[in-house]
């Protein structure tokens, strides 16, 4: 068959490879994808119940259901500091994923360059093929946190920039950027006339005193930022599909028109689910940040007393990167041998730009006991590597 180039242009993720592998060797521990390994929460599913037996089982408006848009407006101003209005709000089927997608297609022109996170989401890349983009990666390197700093931003901006796309807290590394960054990368934006496209998914997973920050609220951007979020992690929803982006009026009508004829709209049970989770109680999802820092704490340890493996201590998310230079081997050599020789899924760095070579993706979304006897397998397999 002929494809399109476009298609041809996109690489299959390495995430889902591995995870496909994964699924056929029994006894194995998966520290690869990333999603909590906690269940929605019961109040969640009960709305969920309670709408299909109340008929959402229908079409819903584009933009998803009026007082799930109110909802969500008023999370921005209180969380994020967001003067967003109703019709400043889209809710998006696909989760964030969605909402980067209609993002991408609504501000991104065939030429237009695009500069992403290096290493960074694997998604980001895939959407700015998609739109006839070209993609310009941005360093995160080890030494600086994995931020992305304004210096390094400002050297690749040039007359077909178009775009900038921020991850704070980050996946893959767990960086966490600094008031700092976003202050001079929002500089930056102003002074070219930029867009921002910024993704907040693991917004509510930040460790050590740190806060998070959305570029939104800062002085002259909210006109020029989409805040691209998601139910998936916070609430741990990934299977329920639904996200939300907040933007200025006008690119938000063009997202609803473009989701029209596209996913058409959100799951009607999944927006329902969503307003409960909105409006409900939220120790679940404080009590599920402190449970990720105990994991946290643990792993980075563990893992830092393998000769040849260290980590830094991530300041948000639920990964670890984990840099494994020392052994002298490519990611996906390392992340093959540790799923043949220990049963343990990781994900390569490299899947996440050539930024990642040297790099694994580790998810501490497993529970402390699981995380031992990954670790100790990981130094088991280690020792056979560096023996080899």
């Amino acid at each position: 068959m002929r494809f399109s180039e476009r298609t041809l242009a996109i690489k299959s993720s390495g995430i889902r490879r591995l995870f496909d592998l994964a699924q056929r060797t029994p006894g194995v521990i998966s520290l690869g994808i990333g999603e909590p390994d906690q269940d929605t929460p019961v109040h969640v599913k009960e709305a969920a119940k309670k709408a299909l037996d109340e008929g959402y089982t229908h079409y819903t408006p584009n933009a998803g259901f009026p007082d799930l848009r109110e909802a969500l407006a008023e999370k921005l101003r209180l969380d994020n500091g967001i003067d967003a209005a109703p019709d400043e709000v889209i809710v998006t089927g696909g989760g964030g994923t969605g909402a980067l997608m209609l993002s991408a297609l609504c501000l991104i022109n065939p030429g237009d360059e695009v500069l992403l996170p290096d290493p960074g989401f694997v998604v980001y890349e895939a959407v700015v093929l998609m739109a006839g983009g070209k993609p310009v990666y941005v360093p995160l390197k080890e030494e600086d946190g994995f931020r992305m700093l304004p210096s390094e931003v400002e050297k690749r901006i040039t007359s077909k920039t178009k775009c900038i796309i921020v991850n704070t807290p980050s996946n893959p590394t767990g960086g966490v950027l600094e008031e700092e960054d976003l202050k001079g990368i929002a500089d930056l934006a102003v002074k070219h006339d930029l867009y921002v496209i910024s993704d907040e998914v693991y917004e509510k997973l930040v460790y050590d005193g740190h806060r998070h920050l959305s570029i939104a609220s800062l002085p002259r951007m909210k006109e020029r930022t989409v805040t691209v979020n998601s139910f998936s992690k916070t609430y741990a929803m990934t299977g329920w599909r639904i996200g939300y982006a907040a933007a200025p009026k006008e690119l938000i009508d063009q997202m609803v028109k473009l989701q029209q004829f596209t996913m058409v709209h959100a799951p009607a049970v999944s927006q329902r689910a969503a307003l409960a989770a909105l409006k409900g109680p939220q120790d679940f999802v404080k009590e599920m940040a402190e449970e990720y820092d105990k994991r946290r704490r643990f792993i980075v340890d563990r893992l830092n007393s393998i000769e040849g493996l260290s980590c830094l201590r991530p300041k948000g998310a639920f990964y670890v990167f984990l840099n494994i230079k020392k052994l002298g081997m490519r990611s996906e050599e390392v992340a093959m041998a540790l799923l043949e020789r220990a049963k343990v899924v990781t994900v390569p760095g490299v899947a996440f730009g050539p930024g990642g070579e040297g790099y694994l993706r580790i998810s501490y979304s497993r529970p402390i006991d699981q995380l031992e006897e990954a670790c100790s397998r990981i130094e088991k397999a280690i020792e056979e590597l560096k023996g080899g």
